[in-house]
Parts: structure tokens; sequence; C-alpha cells
């Protein structure tokens, strides 16, 4: 059974794999209630203020409760989702437009309300930032709470049973009251892997498939449902072949996590001996406790803009010195690598910038270069934080030399300036780069020179190369991990990276993939950095390989000229030479 969208399986719907998972459950549809406001006249203004008034410090109310219930599922840093919403509710400026408005127009509260939010749902849905345009989810969340309780209306769950969550789009606020409840999934006809809903899905291991067009009009209430977080298919009322497929793949996984929970332990080694050091991405700090259960052997990417996200201002060097710090100390003696901040491209800039084409635009290196300051901020806390000597740190989205050459001026004057001050750091910290430019393949030899490591992040890497934005629904179909270019690619890089004296790893999504991870190896990846969650699969199959054999695999992919090829050979592999079935937890046909 082959799950496409093709004559054969009509049943069978693909969105976004937002949170992995799997699980088979009856259809919830859940349709908010619109509420229409009215352009009305008010005869009472006093008692409109006062209803508005109410409105507002009930939805605070309503939103400091979600919080507390956020703090315990979700921890402090991603709660803070709901203390920015809190903190639109006490915007003066917002709140004394309002009143005004309702004083002088003498209009139904709810209408003006509407009016004033919405514009600034205006700006963030005209944005070209995909982030943004998500936050508006949020926005319109709180306009609604406040209507509602205006109206004095409650939120009222039916769900009784086992479910999963049909929706147009869900906001944050539902994603954890529903978490009260029995929802086992989530599935809806927009967002994306930025938005909030998928954020929190994540953390609480709950399925999601989000941009799934129109599955809210094609889904009836009570449809059973297999949904399928790992690839993103929805399969709506399956046949008996279906359902007893994942059923099986259920009982697969369930056992095969409990088979890899025994690997924590042990090294990542091939059986014939190569070493690969297998780390965890981290986004937020709490995502360390899933690390040390999972074995990863340190930290191979520190999103730094992540971790500070829930600020609406960038931090000082204290506040980032306490975060490295504390990251290095709990993750000794393994390593820690810390990125500048990367911002831009599909990562909102905390200013008030707008570009045309933001991923070719103001973002990376080129930002941070134009930000000495900040830049310097951040080198001298992360230097300060090295004492332990486990920190490694790298610049995003290098194009040139020179790039390389002023940041390796600017750590030098940051370290002048610690010594003037007798305070001590790591003078040998290894220095490295994001490789995520076709500029900085081509210059991969002269780069090595410069810097000790390369990590490659395949994610932009793969649309620069390709020139496809795999956002775009249209064209998405074209970014292909496996494309003989891709290939090609990966081991010039990885090549002339080892002749020039770098260390070479890898943190993008294709590192994640099982049926990548035996060529990564044979293409002489020294590391490989992923989600906490895949540490233990990824280093299931590094057990599972001969070196001998997955050299030979990449040699014969570098001579394919289609991805066809390639994955075929990939797919024959991993058959033949991955141990206890491992493929047939994530594969899709039987």
């Amino acid at each position: 059974m082959n799950f496409k969208l093709d004559e054969k399986y009509k049943n069978v719907l693909k969105g976004i794999p937002a949170a992995p998972g799997v699980y088979i459950a009856n259809a919830f549809l859940y349709k908010k209630e619109v509420e229409s406001v009215s352009k009305e006249q008010i005869t009472d203004v006093e008692q409109a203020i006062k209803s508005l008034d109410e409105a507002i410090e009930k939805s605070k109310s309503e939103l400091k409760k979600i919080f507390g219930l956020a703090v315990d599922k979700l921890g402090e840093k991603r709660a803070a989702i709901f203390e920015a919403q809190i903190m639109i509710l006490d915007d003066p400026y917002l709140l004394d437009t309002i009143h005004s408005r309702i004083r002088k127009e003498k209009i139904q509260p709810e209408f003006i309300v509407d009016d004033e939010i919405s514009k600034y749902q205006k700006l963030m849905i005209d944005s070209n930032e995909s982030y943004m345009k998500e936050r508006s989810h949020d926005i319109e969340d709180i306009k609604n709470r406040i209507i509602r309780n205006i109206r004095k209306k409650k939120w009222i769950s039916k769900i009784k049973n086992e479910v999963v969550v049909v929706t147009n789009n869900i906001t944050p606020a539902d994603t954890v009251l529903f978490s009260r409840v029995n929802v086992k999934g989530y599935v809806t006809d927009t967002g994306g892997l930025t938005s909030h809903a998928a954020i929190v899905a994540r953390s609480l291991k709950l399925p999601a498939v989000l941009g799934v067009h129109d599955a809210s009009t094609i889904i009836n209430e009570n449809d059973e449902l297999i949904i399928d977080g790992y690839h993103g298919y929805v399969i709506v009322n399956p046949t008996h072949e279906q359902r007893n497929f994942y059923l099986e793949k259920m009982e697969r996984l369930s056992i095969y996590n409990e088979e890899l929970s025994k690997l924590r332990d042990l090294p990542a080694e091939t059986i014939d001996g190569r070493k690969i050091i297998i780390r965890g991405n981290l986004d937020l700090s709490e995502e360390l406790i899933l690390m040390f259960e999972n074995g990863a052997e340190g930290i191979g990417l520190v999103r730094t803009e992540q971790l500070f996200d829930g600020l609406n201002h960038f931090p000082d060097e204290e506040e980032q010195y306490q975060i490295y710090s504390d990251l290095a100390e709990k993750i000794y003696p393994e390593k820690v690598i810390i990125r500048a901040f990367d911002i831009g491209g599909d990562k909102v800039l905390p200013l008030d910038v707008k570009e045309p084409n933001p991923f070719l635009g103001w973002r990376g290196i080129r930002f941070l270069l134009d930000n000495t300051d900040l830049f310097k901020t951040q080198i001298k806390a992360v230097l300060r934080a090295s004492t332990h000597k486990n920190i490694k740190f790298m610049i995003p989205m290098v194009t040139s030399l020179k790039e390389i050459k002023t940041f390796k001026e600017y750590v030098a004057e940051c370290k002048t300036e610690l010594k003037t001050n007798n305070i001590s750091f790591d003078e040998n910290i290894s220095l490295g780069i994001m490789v995520e430019v076709p500029s900085a393949v081509i210059m991969a030899s002269e780069f090595a020179k410069e810097v000790d490591f390369f990590s490659i992040g395949t994610n932009d890497l793969i649309q620069y190369i390709l020139a496809v934005d795999r956002g775009n629904e249209i064209v998405n179909s074209l970014y292909q991990e496996f494309h003989p270019a891709i290939v090609r690619t990966l081991f010039h890089l990885i090549d002339n990276a080892k002749s020039g004296g770098a260390k070479v790893s890898i943190c993008g999504e294709m590192a994640a993939d099982p049926l990548a991870v035996p060529l990564l190896v044979g293409l002489g990846m020294d590391s490989i950095s992923v989600s906490a969650a895949s540490v233990p699969t990824v280093k299931k199959i590094v057990r599972s390989i001969k070196y001998s054999d997955v050299e030979n695999l990449a040699k014969q992919c570098l001579k394919y000229s289609s991805e066809e090829q390639i994955r075929t050979a990939l797919t024959q592999f991993f058959e033949k030479n991955v141990t206890d079935n491992t493929e047939r937890i994530f594969q899709t046909k039987n």
C-alpha cells in the first residue's frame, strides 16, 4: 500500500507534519463561533465602558489560568506565549484608544474592539514573514476572547471521548485547554511549523498535521481518522488494510521506543568501529531533560534567537551569560555549540524592518555585523560562559572570507576587553560557521583554513541550491534532499572541509531522516545533530551499519543522475542492512 494522493487512495489528505506521532481516533470538528459585531449606537456610554473593562479583566483572568496550566505542561519558556497575550490586554495605548472611541462615537464596544485590534492583525497578515502571519492568529484569539466576555459567553468543551480535533486553525490557548480533555491529535486547514499550535503540540507530544487545505470541510464529525504526524498524512475513514497497517505501526513504535531507551549509554559506533558523535539541537532550555534521557553527546546547535523569543528586547550580556553558562555546566563534560543570533529570513527581526525578500536580505551574519554592539555583547557572554572549555561558537549565513575574518577580529577584541577586566574565559574556544549557501560550499577549502568546524544547515542549503521554497506548496515537491546536486554538494563540502583541517557536522532536518543517515555517515560526516527526540533512532541506525558498506553506498549514489535512483539505492540498502526492521516504523508502504 502506497499512501499517495492518487486515484487509488482518495481518502488520504496531505499536510505539514508539525508534530510527530501516530493515532487513530474519531474526528471532532471544532468550529469556533464567529462573533458578529454591529455598528449600533449606544445610549449608556458608562455602562459600555464598564462592560468593556470587566471583559478585559475577565480575559486577563482566563489567560492567567491558562498560563498556569501551560507552565505545568510546557515549562515557563513556552508558557510565555500567554504572558505576551496578557501584555497586550495591559497595553495603555490600545485601551485608551478603545475607551476614547466609545465615548466619542457612542458605538457598541464590541465593534470598537474588533475594529482596533483588527488593525494590528492586518499589519501582521500583510507582512512577508510567515512567523508574523502565524502571530495574527494569537491576536485573533485575544479579540474574540474580549468580545465573547463583553457578551458574557463561556467557552464550553463538548469533548468527552478520545478525539482528533479538526479545525480551520487553532490557538495556543485552545491547545492547552484541550490538553485537559481527551484530545489525541490536531488537524488544521491552516498553520505551519512556526505556529504556536505546532510548538505546543510538540511539547505535549501529540501528533499534529497542519495546513491540510479544506480538512474541516472534507472531514465530517465522528469520521474515523488516522493521523500520521511523521509524514503529514490524515487518512479519513481508513480501509481495513490501512487501519491494520497503522495499528501494527503503532505497536511497533511502542516496542521500538522501549528498545531505543536501552541505547542511552551506548556509543554511536558502526559495526566496524567508526565513531559518530550524535548531539541534540536545542530551541528551549526545557529540552535538555530529553537530551539527557535519550543519550545525546552534547548540544550540536543552540538556536539562541529561540531561547530569547519570549523577550521583547535583545537580552543583555548578563542575561545571555547566565543562560549559556547554565547550559555548559549542565551538559559538561560534553560540548555545546552555540550559534550567534540567526535573525531575518523566516525569523522575524525585532525591529521595524520590512524586506521584499527577507531570505535574500538582511539576515544572519549580515545583521550581526551591522549591529556591532549587539554582536559583541553576545560574543562576550559566550566567552565568559566558556570557562569549562566545552563551548564552541559559530556564526550563521556566511558567504565570504571577509565575514569570517571580521568575526574573528571581534572575538579577539572581546577577549582583550575581558582580559583587561580580569575575566576568565577559554583562550582556545573553537570557532565555526554554518554552511547554508552555495558560495560557502564553493569556498569550503578556504573557509576551512579560517575556522575549526563547519555545521551544515541543510534546510537553507537545499532551498538555495535548488531555488525551491519548501514552504511554498506549489513547488515544495521539488525540495529534494536526495537530489544528485545535494548529494554531490555534501561530498564536495565534507572533502574540502577536511582537507582544510575543519571538522564537519550536520544540523538540518536531513540529519533526522532515517534514510539519509547511512548516506551521511558514508560521505564522511563527523557528527550529526538532531532534535532530542530523534537521537535514539539515529544512534540505532549508526550501530546497525558498517562504515565500509556505507562508504560504498555513498560512492554509488554520487554516480547517479536522478533523485529516484538515489532514493531507491538508499531504500534498498536500508531494507537489507539496518537491523530489526527499523525502516518499517518510518515507511509509508508495506
